[in-house]
């Protein structure tokens, strides 16, 4: 699962990592959010959570005053502030999203709530990295269960990273119709099995997309459910790297570079080593 994340770049810099043609992080959408969120959207977010509105490319073709495509225009690929937890434009409520923060790779094309989008909404979530907790094989916490060490996970070449994401439309129908507030636009990160030496921090990781790929993922006018499997295929291992951090990233309220800090070996506890499988401070 991903299930938090590193979403440090600012606009201007994902603009120009993505090739984005428009930004639209100016477009307002719903929040779902009881509070105002912090950091605000569209700042360096080091602990990006599920219910965050956070920024994504896609690639939309433009629709007129009415709001109908416009149908000589060709598609845009844009960045847009998006709720994470896909909200199905058919659920009856929006808080469903919560249980749609991820997707598997596996059965994306076979379940209801993103086989649609899959074929016709994809989208990149851009990260620095992401966090997954390795549960001990041998330390306890002070309740006796097994101690859970956070890691993070992040390309070895220090390049972008580009999550495969999946967005949706929901609309209140019980809003005005010119109400920007009645749509809520959201998205998933779609998951597959982690690979060799990640599998050790956790058994499942986001599917990261080589930049090869982005075009076709962004195109939508690929809707041939064999070549969006064929795109979620791993290029194989030796992608990431993977270190342990402080415990302050478990609280969604902690946020900030330091998050990112490698954690020394002295105070490690029964972790096992990503690369060798070696048990530190057992």
């Amino acid at each position: 699962m991903c299930g938090r994340y590193a979403a440090t770049a600012d606009p201007d810099e994902l603009i120009e990592a993505f090739e984005v043609d428009l930004d639209a992080t100016s477009e307002s959408s719903r929040s779902v959010l009881v509070n105002p969120q912090d950091p605000p959207a569209g700042t360096p977010d080091y602990n990006m959570a599920p219910s965050k509105q956070a920024p994504v490319v896609l690639t939309r073709t433009p629709r007129g005053p009415d709001g109908e495509k416009q149908p000589d225009a060709a598609p845009v690929r844009q960045l847009r502030h998006l709720t994470w937890g896909l909200v199905p434009s058919w659920a009856k409520d929006p808080k469903v999203g919560m249980r749609m923060t991820n997707a598997r790779a596996e059965s994306l094309l076979d379940k209801p709530a993103f086989a649609r989008a899959a074929t016709a909404r994809r989208a990149i979530v851009p990260a620095a990295g992401w966090y997954e907790w390795q549960v001990s094989p041998v330390a306890v916490d002070a309740k006796g269960k097994p101690r859970k060490q956070p890691f993070f996970m992040h390309r070895a070449d220090g390049d972008q990273i580009g999550f495969a994401g999946l967005y949706e439309f929901w609309r209140d129908r019980s809003a005005a119709e010119d109400d920007p507030a009645a749509w809520i636009v959201s998205f998933t990160i779609v998951t597959t099995a982690a690979e060799p030496g990640l599998d050790r921090v956790h058994d499942r990781q986001p599917v990261v997309l080589e930049r090869a790929v982005w075009q076709d993922w962004l195109d939508p006018a690929t809707t041939d459910p064999d070549e969006v499997r064929a795109m979620l295929q791993s290029p194989g291992p030796g992608r990431f790297e993977a270190y342990p951090i402080s415990t302050a990233v478990n609280a969604t309220r902690n946020n900030g570079a330091h998050l990112l800090e490698r954690l020394p070996d002295d105070q490690l506890a029964g972790v096992v080593n990503p690369a060798t499988g070696e048990v530190l401070g057992g």
